[in-house]
């Protein structure tokens, strides 16, 4: 048991369902930033974790890492960041900073990395998340928010625009002129068409349906619109394409969509399949074509994204809700029932019992 009470909503078992949980927080260390958390996005990820489809759940589980928050207290050595300033946490909270990843500021990437929930510390304690009150996080994990960002609506960055940002920037498609794809216009497919446009990017969104083509071309900015179920548009497309972005978790075929790149193009998985995916190669010996994947971002890049962000006024599209809608929540994004994120109320709504 740690020292500090904490409240916050938590599974108890794969069926999901969260409920009211008290549990502990350790004391602020020299380097920890001890922050009230605010809002909390709610990342597609929590579903698979909280129902253990990924089969590494540890309960009680306490989702959330897109954690918007206020510094209530920091330690004797913490040097970036103040009492009352508003601060971001993301996907983790550790790493070993001392391996060729971490070194690279690239901490998402290391192999003891210590992620935000669902993890064990370096204590030995298992870490949970943003569904509850506070949160004490190593200052090196911890985001400076810019000023004009609003804070509900840039929670949701924390994951969605760093796993969107991060490929545009490795994988050199961030230069203006450029043709992707982003396939599938959810959470996180939304704000990469807001970031690849702030790139001066051809942006096409390549969908099962016409059902988001107003959306996407009128309201988000897109350039074109393709229906991936039609052969006719599939067949027009062939070959027109710099790099996609795959941010769809649910099982489908990926042979179409290689069809898409021009030779060298770069096909990045970002969605995380319960399948595995069929992939045929001899479309990649033809056209040297890259597949690869890719998750979230280092706290250098992170803390980029944000800055980015502030820049060019990228924020998510949310509903904003209270702590006692949540597992309504879920199981509404769960049927992609949502435009486009769903945060968490946490500071307004959330009352301990």
């Amino acid at each position: 048991m740690h020292p500090v009470e904490a409240f916050g909503w938590a599974a108890r078992d794969n069926s999901g369902f969260l409920s009211p949980f008290k549990f502990s927080r350790r004391a602020t260390g020299d380097k920890d930033v001890k922050l009230k958390v605010l809002y909390c996005g709610i990342c597609h990820s929590d579903i698979h974790q909280l129902k253990n489809e990924w089969g590494s759940s540890i309960y009680p589980l306490v989702p959330g890492h897109e954690i918007l928050g206020e510094v209530t207290e920091v330690g004797s050595k913490v040097e970036k960041f103040t009492v009352g300033e508003k601060v971001a946490v993301g996907g983790y909270c550790g790493s070993c900073r001392s391996c060729e990843d971490c070194t690279n500021d690239l901490e998402n990437y290391c192999s003891k990395g210590i992620a935000t929930y669902n993890a064990i510390y370096k204590d030995g304690t298992p870490t949970y998340g943003g569904y509850s009150d506070i949160i004490v996080v190593d200052e090196h994990f911890v985001f400076h928010v810019p000023k004009n960002l609003p804070l509900a609506a840039t929670a949701p960055l924390l994951c969605a625009g760093i796993t969107m940002y991060s490929p545009l920037r490795y994988f050199g498609l961030d230069k203006p002129g450029l043709h992707i794809g982003v396939v599938g216009l959810g959470g996180l497919g939304h704000v990469g068409v807001k970031f690849a446009k702030a790139m001066e990017l051809k942006v096409t969104v390549i969908s099962t349906s016409r059902r988001k083509q107003k959306e996407a071309l009128e309201r988000l900015g897109a350039d074109s619109f393709l229906v991936s179920t039609d052969p006719d548009q599939l067949e027009a497309a062939m070959g027109t394409m710099d790099g996609i972005l795959d941010t769809v978790s649910a099982d489908h075929p990926i042979d179409p969509l290689i069809g898409l790149l021009k030779c060298h193009g770069k096909f990045i998985f970002l969605g995380a399949p319960e399948n595995p995916v069929e992939l045929p190669v001899f479309p990649l010996l033809m056209g040297r074509k890259l597949v690869a994947g890719s998750g979230i971002g280092g706290m250098k890049e992170t803390q980029e994204m944000l800055d980015f962000a502030a820049k060019h006024n990228i924020t998510a599209d949310v509903e904003v809700i209270p702590m006692d809608y949540v597992n309504t929540a879920l199981e509404r994004l769960a049927k992609g029932d949502v435009k486009y994120r769903f945060v968490i109320d946490v500071a307004k709504t959330l009352r301990a019992e």
